[in-house]
């Protein structure tokens, strides 16, 4: 096992993930790829760029965003773990089968979280719709309350 690809959310809870994420990449000797899938861009999903306000919002979050996950991998790195932060925006589900496939990864590992019947019925469920799609063997860590 060679690739493990990492999905984390920016919500508090990815440090659980990301511990079960570097046993395995010791455990294995892999290298971890840690992706965090931005919301698309204003523009991707139809809106207008927007005052510079909103532009100037955007970069500043996804600046961030980057930050941390630099932050993530250089920690893991201090640990002895090979790893890469990856910011990409696009479908959720889509965008990880992709970039789990461009990364040949032998992995994913990703976190689940109970939600309400009205916030499946609308959004769904990212860790049950991976189950049904990817041909990559999963790892979901419960990630509880």
């Amino acid at each position: 096992m060679k690739n493990i690809l990492v999905t984390i959310d920016f919500d508090g809870k990815e440090q659980r993930i990301l511990n079960k994420a570097y046993d395995f990449a010791v455990a294995f000797k892999s290298k971890l790829w840690i992706m965090h899938i931005a919301a698309p861009d204003p523009d991707f999903v139809g809106y207008g760029v927007g005052p510079i306000e909103v532009r100037d919002s955007r970069a500043k979050e996804l600046k961030e965003e980057h930050e941390k996950l630099y932050d993530y991998a250089s920690k893991m790195k201090a640990r002895d773990v090979d790893a890469e932060g990856l910011l990409v925006e696009g479908a959720t589900i889509e965008t990880i089968l992709k970039e789990a496939e461009k990364l040949h990864a032998d992995l994913i590992i990703s976190g689940h979280q109970e939600h309400g019947f009205f916030y499946k019925a609308i959004i769904g469920s990212t860790s049950e719709q991976l189950i049904a799609e990817s041909k990559i063997p999963l790892l979901i860590v419960p990630l509880g309350d």
